[in-house]
């Protein structure tokens, strides 16, 4: 848009938006084209980023810029092996059919905000930002909303599931059951009561030492032996276990479900600042 139409549809005179498009330009948030108009030249504003992110970090907490963050939605996971039950749905609708493994291949899950199934797995590719940086990892964070699976719904029905990175398995985690008991806080409305409903945040941190699953050491597995300088991708797979001793299926909740109000979120936190 123009300066003129900016004006119109913010309701401000010209001179108080063109001050502001002066400070946002200089800022790097938007870009402007000056091109001829039908009188004279006209200024082009153009938007650079569709979102825009700040985060308060207390004083006591890492240095923002030694913490690189990534949102990765739950539709965008790049291989999957599941079976029965299974489904996935946007916030507005169930996509394709449920119970069929088939179409977890359907491009429509680029939308789901919510994904489940019995056994199986599905794996998704994050960047190596720390290897663009060259810089090393002090350690790797993955948080997201987790619950068991069962038709309906059972508070009570003990769920293994388990993460790898870059095909390390590096720890299980035991739900505790599938939540239904009330509707989750971001959970839409026309998803019935009866089903899924939220899940519990869990962060999965692994050092130097160990993995850890909300502080609590889940394995041995350290950042040594995911070979993470080898790749410039950073793969992590969520799933159940062919061993697990209690195999009761998975839901992952993401932005517009449960709780959380978030998709898979990994935070690389790096030894060295950023260059600015």
């Amino acid at each position: 848009m123009n300066v003129n139409q900016i004006s119109d549809a913010v309701a401000l005179p010209q001179s108080t938006v063109a001050t502001h498009i002066q400070i946002l330009q200089e800022s790097g948030l938007i870009d402007t084209q000056t091109l001829k108009a039908s009188k004279g030249q006209q200024k082009i504003c153009t938007a650079r980023y569709d979102e825009v992110v700040i985060r308060l970090a207390e004083e006591h907490k890492q240095p923002f810029e030694n913490i690189v963050e990534v949102a990765m939605p739950l539709g965008l996971y790049t291989g999957c092996g599941v079976s029965a039950p299974c489904g996935m749905c946007s916030t507005q609708r169930v996509i394709g059919i449920l119970d069929v493994p088939d179409l977890f291949l359907d491009p429509g899950r680029m939308q789901a905000a919510l994904l489940w199934f019995g056994r199986g797995y599905v794996e998704y590719k994050f960047p190596n930002n720390a290897k663009l940086l060259n810089t090393e990892i002090e350690a790797i964070e993955f948080s997201l909303e987790l619950s068991s699976e069962t038709p309906g719904t059972n508070s009570n029905w003990p769920s293994d599931i388990s993460l790898w990175v870059n095909d390390i398995k590096i720890g299980t985690w035991t739900s505790p059951g599938d939540y239904g008991d009330k509707r989750g806080t971001y959970t839409p409305h026309w998803w019935k009561l009866k089903g899924s409903q939220y899940g519990e945040l869990t962060s999965w941190k692994i050092s130097d030492m160990n993995t850890t699953v909300n502080q609590t050491k889940v394995s041995d597995v350290g950042l040594s032996q995911l070979a993470l300088d080898q790749h410039h991708s950073i793969r992590l797979k969520i799933g159940i276990d062919d061993e697990a001793k209690n195999p009761g299926g998975i839901n992952i909740f993401g932005k517009g479900f449960g709780n959380q109000n978030q998709d898979i979120v990994m935070r690389l936190h790096l030894k060295d600042a950023l260059a600015s």
